[in-house]
């Protein structure tokens, strides 16, 4: 879309009784309902209200937002946006599904509301809708312009209203969507350490890839693995290494942050992925847990005192590699160049 230069609230002016005429139209609900519930992927969901509404209303650029299962507010279809924009259009969206209100501002870089949230916001012009369904603000659809407004660009009554019960049926297919992919996160947890498993990984990784290569954001994994471990079953037993690695998930677990995916790879390796995180910060991360394992003592309820370590090879997008796989296959590797070399270190893939 070309750039737009004229004010946001007199575009919306004169737009507004065809645009209540067309939305209240019967073919246009229909057309809504099949486009939203083509898929249960939420980013896909996302991306058909994105497309709707752009097409209803002149604003430049939109987003779609919504909690994920980790509780981060994720966006799950764009529009136009460039990484810069969609962090203060996360920030406005945030609010939105917050408090539930519709949102508009003629120039977001003077507004209280979003001070804070989403860095030194521009002086453009917003509107943002909740998507409400089922009693909750389960996401919301954010448009931002390009310039600021003279005026509050605000939609009226009448034509709010008409567009609120438009967008019913993509909260509804949101919102069902965002179920399932929780349902199917309770499927894809690790039954010994709770942490998610293999499958859940590769699933984390392929979404977050493709968020990170259209953002422009980096995205890293951390590969771990217990440095002799298995030294603790052949010596204890099993059942010793079991409750062992419990201790391990727990610690890998706290090390990491809130916003980063934790899974156990498999055996006695564990993966994290840090999203929106470049090597340094991934750096930072595998250090914390590799320390906190060294200064762990397993098992000192069954009466042990058994010192463990960590191998932790990180791999980050683009530098490595631009594929969920390029990313693994970067990770393991730099894994086992630390092992290969004394163990209990931290190396990079280049």
């Amino acid at each position: 879309m070309p750039e737009i230069r004229t004010d946001l609230a007199e575009r919306l002016r004169p737009i507004q009784p065809a645009l209540r005429r067309r939305l209240a139209r019967a073919d246009l609900l229909v057309q809504m309902i099949r486009s939203v519930n083509a898929s249960l992927d939420p980013e896909r969901v996302g991306e058909e209200i994105v497309s709707l509404v752009a097409d209803w209303l002149p604003v430049a650029d939109w987003v779609v937002l919504a909690v994920d299962d980790t509780g981060r507010v994720r966006a799950l279809g764009v529009s136009g946006l460039t990484p810069a924009a969609e962090g203060v259009a996360r920030a406005v969206g945030t609010c939105v599904i917050r408090t539930g209100d519709v949102f508009s501002s003629g120039d977001l870089s003077a507004d209280r509301r979003v001070a804070g949230l989403g860095g030194e916001p521009p002086a453009v012009a917003a509107l943002a809708f909740p998507l409400g369904c089922r009693g909750r603000t389960v996401g919301a659809v954010v448009g931002v312009d390009r310039v600021r407004s003279e005026r509050e660009p605000k939609l009226t009554p009448a034509t709010l209203a008409v567009l609120l019960v438009a967008l019913e049926p993509g909260a509804i297919a949101l919102d069902n969507a965002l179920r399932v992919q929780r349902a199917e996160a309770l499927s894809v947890t690790d039954d010994l350490t709770q942490l998610y498993n293999s499958r859940y990984l590769s699933q984390v990784l392929r979404r977050e890839t493709k968020r990170a290569s259209r953002s422009g954001r980096p995205l890293s994994l951390l590969f771990i693995d217990l440095d002799g471990f298995k030294s603790v079953n052949d010596t204890h037993g099993h059942l010793a290494g079991s409750r062992a690695l419990v201790e391990a998930a727990g610690v890998i677990r706290v090390s990491a942050r809130e916003t980063d995916v934790v899974a156990r790879f498999g055996g006695d390796e564990f993966a994290i992925v840090l999203p929106d995180t470049g090597g340094d910060g991934a750096m930072a991360v595998g250090d914390r847990v590799r320390e906190r394992i060294a200064a762990q003592r397993f098992l000192q309820g069954e009466g042990l005192s058994i010192a463990l370590t960590v191998s932790v090879g990180v791999a980050t997008l683009p530098d490595v590699s631009i594929s969920a796989d390029g990313l693994i296959h970067a990770a393991d590797n730099a894994m086992y160049w630390v092992k290969d070399r004394g163990k209990n270190g931290i190396h990079v893939a280049v």
